[in-house]
């Protein structure tokens, strides 16, 4: 048997060589996926893009109609989907849908954490419901779906994890603050996985993109000084699809963290080259408000005090 070609990658000056399967997962067709919030925007663009390349796929999302379309057009690109509604915020159904795939599949090959919700406005007027809903859905989600899939995922030999996060992932942005939380623990949770499953042939990806056209902001609640949504300007917006084709890219590749947009790279190195600076604009920007008083506590929050 011939033996693997051998390719190169120049780190801090040392050429380090590797095989070709140190590549990540080079063969889709004929894998399967678990993908997350695959009812619309980047989850069902990157089922769809899955599809397309020959894996089978188990989405899951709380809307039900939503996912049973993209179910749909999955099947007509030829391959199986199984759609599963699946609230994220009650680790018992996901634990339900976990043992289902084990079942009827015997795991997957691939696992997509995509599903997020998203908060603007002050810190100081985010209630803790909302802490806790944006928490148990950007990162205690899928840390559980991460972890109780990865006994079958390690026996792969050859398998994935994808985490959608943000490029709030990587450099802190005002008045998202709980996002932005949730995106930097998912960051590091996968940087700590590749860490110390690498050798075993499992690649972890950090999806982060800029701003998406999806329904991710207007889909958020409002906070106690907003009136109304606020997003982003039209032109820092990439499409659900080209997110999808980066996601591909960056299983295929293995690569360790994907950003997407050129303003979502200029934002990182920015925060890497010149911290002083991105710390300077957020001063200078900074208008001066009358304090806003703390929300007032819920009964709930006043148990949970006493």
């Amino acid at each position: 048997m011939p033996a693997d070609p051998v390719r190169g990658t120049v780190v801090f000056g040392f050429f380090q060589e590797h095989s070709e399967r140190d590549y990540g997962m080079r063969h889709l067709q004929g894998k399967a996926a678990l993908v997350t919030g695959a009812a619309s925007g980047i989850g069902r663009a990157i089922a769809l893009r899955l599809a397309a390349e020959g894996v089978r796929s188990y989405l899951l999302d709380v809307n039900a109609a939503g996912l049973a379309e993209t179910v749909d057009q999955c099947k007509r690109r030829g391959v199986d989907a199984i759609g599963r509604r699946c609230d994220l915020t009650r680790p018992a159904e996901i634990s339900s849908a976990v043992d289902y795939v084990l079942e009827q599949w015997n795991g997957v090959d691939l696992l997509v954490n995509n599903a997020g919700i998203t908060y603007y406005g002050r810190t100081a007027d985010m209630a803790a419901e909302h802490w806790d809903r944006l928490l148990a859905i950007n990162l205690h989600a899928p840390i559980q779906l991460t972890r109780e899939l990865l006994p079958t995922l390690l026996d792969r030999g050859e398998a994935h994890v994808l985490n959608v996060a943000s490029v709030c992932g990587l450099v802190g942005l005002g008045r998202v603050t709980a996002y932005t939380t949730s995106k930097f623990g998912l960051v590091g949770f996968s940087e700590s996985l590749r860490a110390e499953y690498a050798r075993r042939g499992l690649g972890v990806t950090a999806l982060c993109p800029g701003f998406a056209d999806t329904n991710l902001f207007t889909a958020a609640p409002l906070g106690a000084d907003r009136q109304s949504h606020k997003t982003p300007p039209k032109w820092t917006l990439a499409t659900p699809e080209k997110i999808a084709d980066c996601a591909i890219r960056g299983i295929r590749r293995n690569r360790a963290v994907v950003v997407v947009q050129p303003y979502a790279h200029a934002l990182v190195a920015l925060k890497r080259f010149a911290p002083w600076l991105l710390d300077g604009v957020n001063r200078f920007s900074r208008k001066r408000r009358t304090p806003t008083p703390p929300p007032a506590a819920t009964a709930a929050e006043d148990r949970r005090a006493a």
